[in-house]
């Protein structure tokens, strides 16, 4: 490693960045990941002044670092913006009642209110109740599909007119590797836009986009933030995991195979014309068909 942080030249190297290879002491690490996120934030034009904007909080490690983040530049650059933590509760014992509470310290630390969902309020079922009735086949999907609703509902009870996420270059390169291996045209065209969901009437945000996972744990590491680490109990036969493991393979080889998958991504010539947008008959929500598919769903464990 060199002597010396190769940016500003005077402070003992702390790390080497995994994107650039860079070796930087602390101090320009943190600079270096907050000025990239400004970045991002300032040239995709993804915020205006006065908007209330609701943060995912699940109490891990991205969410963390995106209330970190997002409080830090709204206050040093102005953003004029209203942050509100919104958190859903899925209903796993054990798992998510424990990453509530280090939301719940992180709203003391950083002064913000919350607001939280739950599957039990909101559908009548908890992944507990979803699990113990079909067991561990297609349990993400549920899960996904409620959780995508219920952030949803959650918005738009505090009124928020944005969703962001923690969503980091890792997640979004396996989901780019998942829908290539899928073939799934649609998906592949989408996931690698910063925002999503427009066609709704609440899109979602990704200010953590184009950065590594690694560095985002560095970074909440070096800077002791308040986060919880461990696996969701009932995900260890998810399909993204399959391609997780094989792009930590493309990593070993070349370090920035996670932003050439999602720059090739972006490249990409898709058809992405998406279908009609109706309104779900019994919900009111966003659907495709005259049902949306959480309430299939629900009819599926209410037989």
């Amino acid at each position: 490693m060199q002597r010396s942080c190769e940016i500003c030249h005077q402070t003992k190297p702390a790390v080497k960045r995994p994107k650039t290879g860079q070796a930087i002491c602390k101090p320009c690490f943190y600079n270096c990941i907050e000025e990239e996120v400004h970045y991002t934030i300032q040239s995709t034009n993804l915020f205006h002044r006065g908007e209330t904007i609701a943060i995912g909080a699940s109490g891990g490690k991205d969410s963390t670092v995106l209330i970190h983040l997002l409080h830090l530049l709204n206050q040093k650059y102005d953003y004029g913006l209203n942050l509100h933590l919104l958190a859903v509760d899925e209903g796993i014992k054990g798992y998510r009642d424990d990453s509530l509470e280090a939301v719940k310290r992180n709203q003391i630390k950083y002064s913000l209110p919350l607001t939280i969902v739950s599957y039990e309020e909101l559908y009548g079922w908890s992944m507990d109740k979803i699990v113990g009735k079909i067991g561990l086949t297609n349990n993400c999907t549920y899960c996904g599909v409620f959780r995508r609703q219920a952030l949803d509902k959650g918005a738009k009870m505090i009124g928020a007119e944005k969703i962001v996420t923690g969503h980091n270059a890792d997640d979004i390169a396996e989901t780019v590797l998942m829908n290539f291996l899928r073939g799934d045209h649609f998906r592949l065209g989408k996931c690698t836009e910063i925002i999503t969901g427009e066609e709704g009437n609440m899109p979602r945000y990704k200010p953590l986009k184009y950065l590594y996972e690694k560095e985002i744990v560095l970074y909440a590491h070096f800077l002791k933030l308040d986060y919880f680490s461990t696996e969701c109990v009932y995900s260890p036969n998810a399909y993204r995991g399959f391609a997780r493991e094989f792009l930590k393979e493309l990593e070993k080889v070349c370090p920035r195979a996670v932003l050439d998958i999602i720059h090739s991504g972006e490249m990409l010539d898709v058809n992405t014309n998406p279908p009609d947008k109706l309104t779900c008959q019994r919900c009111g929500g966003v659907s495709s068909n005259k049902l949306c598919k959480a309430c299939l769903l629900l009819d599926k464990l209410n037989e």
